[in-house]
């Protein structure tokens, strides 16, 4: 069937309308030149049975993630997801619910993101948090931005163990201000070298916890060295499952904290959506970037939201706005609310609990692998290994095997030959103990050989 929703007669009367008697008359301004002489090379239109088969065919040649022994981490993580999660979000209170600049019709919108924003401060150990960001990555952007708002100064400091999506970002949201980004060695962490390198014109120092390699770092100290300079301490954190069991970014000292929420809620969905989760002090939320629900009560006393804060460009003037991000990740967001309500402070500590168990369980099992060596001394869910062959070409032989090993480093640092060999092992609640004991048998022959 065509969804052709004009006649010919109808597209003859609206031509005419507008004086010109051929449809190839509205393209008259075009070179010639510059007009196609036959059909672009493309299929030609199809069936939706045909359709079907064809993107199934497409969809076949690849490895699903949890069709084999699965271990890939590095920002995105897979964890098991309830069916009620899907349910929820798919009742038709949520799927018709209405944008929330007009309270008075919305209020289901606005309490599920306060909800979200009161879940998000809890976890990170934060005063406020915001109705989330497109994804850990802008957020993170978003973060220095704010940062450079907040201080007046102008440098920006990232430390060697950030993600370098989340480097990319920020290189990328200050390319057009004079803002200048001092980025370090991944091989080089340490917080006495980022304390070398600040100085008085510094806005920010941003650092991750667990880091790209899976590090644990305790950041309390450093912190209260930086606030003793008024320069901002940003931790951000792609696995939130983590929160569940280490000390929160807030407790450290940390002044913005961002998140990749994907974790929770959300499904890997071949890197997206996401849910960016952003955080900070009370005293910076007039500085926070995205939109700000609160709690309120209306002329009769009777509870209700609203949008407290929303500096955005459609309400304000936009050389005025704090941020031009045009919205929020509205469903991953409520997917991330139902299922972190499902498991609550109970449940998501456990979640935690497991997860790291399985990351030990496994590290314990690869200590009988010949050609590996650890590199971490404390982590969560996910280390890094550095074998005796390339990792990348490694991970193709396991593919060979049915096994996703991980994240060869060198995939996102390809001109880092000191890391060329470093994979990056992560483990959820949904690894069982029989994928472990075919990565721990696969790697040994392919180390080995």
């Amino acid at each position: 069937m065509r969804y052709l929703p004009l006649s010919t007669d109808d597209r003859a009367e609206m031509l005419g309308k507008i004086g010109v008697g051929d449809i190839n008359d509205l393209f008259a301004d075009v070179p010639p030149h510059a007009l196609l002489k036959e059909l672009v090379d493309l299929p030609l239109h199809m069936t939706e049975m045909e359709v079907e088969k064809n993107f199934n065919a497409f969809a076949a040649k690849n490895v699903a993630a949890g069709s084999v022994p699965f271990f890939v981490g590095a920002g995105a993580y897979k964890h098991h997801v309830p069916s009620s999660v899907d349910y929820q979000i798919q009742r038709g209170e949520y799927l018709t619910a209405y944008t929330p600049y007009q309270p008075e019709i919305s209020q289901g919108t606005l309490q599920t993101l306060y909800e979200f924003q009161t879940q998000v401060a809890q976890i990170t150990g934060m005063d406020v948090a915001n109705a989330s960001m497109y994804d850990g990555s802008t957020g993170c952007g978003e973060a220095a931005l704010m940062a450079r708002r907040v201080t007046k100064k102008k440098k920006i400091l990232l430390s060697g163990n950030l993600h370098p999506h989340y480097i990319d970002v920020v290189k990328s949201a200050t390319k057009y201000t004079d803002d200048v980004v001092i980025t370090n060695d991944p091989t080089v962490n340490n917080t006495e070298s980022l304390l070398d390198q600040v100085d008085a014109e510094t806005s920010c120092v941003i650092v991750q916890n667990p880091d790209f390699f899976g590090n644990l770092n305790d950041y309390t100290e450093f912190a209260a060295a930086l606030q003793e300079q008024k320069i901002l301490l940003i931790i951000v954190t792609t696995e939130i499952v983590a929160l569940g069991a280490i000390k929160s970014p807030g407790e450290m000292g940390a002044d913005i904290v961002v998140g990749e929420g994907q974790s929770i809620g959300n499904g890997l969905n071949y890197g997206g959506p996401y849910v960016g989760l952003f955080a900070t002090r009370q005293k910076y939320v007039r500085q926070m970037p995205g939109r700000l629900c609160g709690e309120t009560k209306d002329a009769d006393g009777t509870r209700g939201y609203v949008l407290t804060l929303s500096t955005r460009e459609q309400h304000i003037r936009r050389e005025k706005a704090t941020s031009n991000i045009c919205t929020n990740a509205g469903l991953c967001t409520l997917a991330f609310t139902i299922h972190m309500t499902l498991l609550g402070e109970k449940g998501f500590r456990q979640l935690a609990k497991i997860n790291h168990a399985g990351a030990v369980k496994l590290r314990n099992k690869l200590q009988n692998v010949n050609g590996l060596t650890f590199l971490n001394k404390t982590f969560f869910n996910e280390f890094t290994v550095r074998l005796n062959k390339d990792a990348a070409e490694v991970v193709e032989a396991l593919v060979e095997h049915d096994v996703i090993a991980g994240v060869p480093a060198s995939r996102l640092y390809p001109d880092n030959d000191e890391l060329k060999n470093d994979l990056i092992i992560a483990v959820t609640e949904t690894t069982s103990e029989e994928d472990m004991e075919v990565l721990v048998a696969e790697l040994q022959e392919v180390l080995n050989a």
